[in-house]
């Protein structure tokens, strides 16, 4: 069996496992690194970018990319939360989100992730696309507005619930989320206990007639920061 390994992540020195990512690594040692299409269940993807940090001064993302003995990254830089902040004002600005009325409002990763880089508002002009809804499964919705392509709800229906019901159909600025069915999500065999319902990060798929079970104000974020819970790992390893 190999042996642990040793790397930096702004100058904090963190033990990496053979077969670890810099997230994965990052993660249980208590350093958060920003994400928005990693899902601790799926397999990396490196769709979103967010996760993007330097290693060894280079752009890499921390998702996809396995640690390594000796290796310096930076997470915590004003370079990288320009990217990151200008990356999730983009997908604001090309979806059509709701927040202040929306039923995923303080448990949604998006909306979290632009109050911990503190973006108040895009600068970028929003385009106000064309998109559909699809509320005809009695009960999950898609909302296709609030969908930002992660490829989470893919990539858990495929691997996780072994059933394909989700997938990307066009390119570029028309690609969109798609059903494996001619036209409805009722005639897929999506079922409710699916882990593909419950992986979304944004509200673009919902579960029917839960949306306020949990007040806002109560909720996941309104609570503490995203990220909150892996940092803690580190404070609580201190306070040992």
């Amino acid at each position: 069996m190999s042996e642990a390994f040793i790397f930096s992540i702004d100058g904090i020195k963190i033990e990496g496992k053979p077969g670890q990512t810099i997230l994965q690594a990052a993660d249980e040692a208590g350093v958060y690194i920003p994400r928005l299409c990693a899902h601790k269940d799926l397999e990396p993807f490196g769709a979103c970018r967010v996760c993007t940090v330097m290693v060894n001064g280079r752009p890499q993302p921390a998702c996809t990319t396995p640690a390594a003995k000796g290796m310096v990254v930076e997470n915590e830089t004003e370079a990288l939360k320009k990217h990151r902040c200008s990356l999730v004002e983009m997908l604001f600005v090309e979806g059509n989100h709701y927040c202040m009325f929306c039923e995923k409002s303080g448990n949604c990763e998006l909306q979290a992730m632009a109050y911990r880089l503190g973006i108040l508002a895009p600068r970028y002009p929003y385009q106000f696309p064309h998109r559909d809804v699809d509320a005809s499964h009695p009960d999950v919705l898609i909302d296709r507005n609030r969908c930002i392509l992660c490829a989470r709800c893919v990539r858990a229906s495929r691997d996780l619930d072994g059933k394909h019901v989700f997938q990307f159909v066009d390119r570029g600025q028309h690609k969109k989320i798609w059903v494996n069915a001619e036209v409805r999500l009722a005639d897929t065999n999506l079922g409710t206990a699916d882990k593909a319902v419950d992986i979304c990060p944004v509200g673009a798929i919902l579960r029917k007639r839960e949306g306020y079970k949990v007040p806002i104000g109560q909720r996941l974020y309104d609570v503490k920061p995203i990220g909150s819970d892996i940092e803690a790992k580190r404070q609580a390893a201190g306070d040992r």
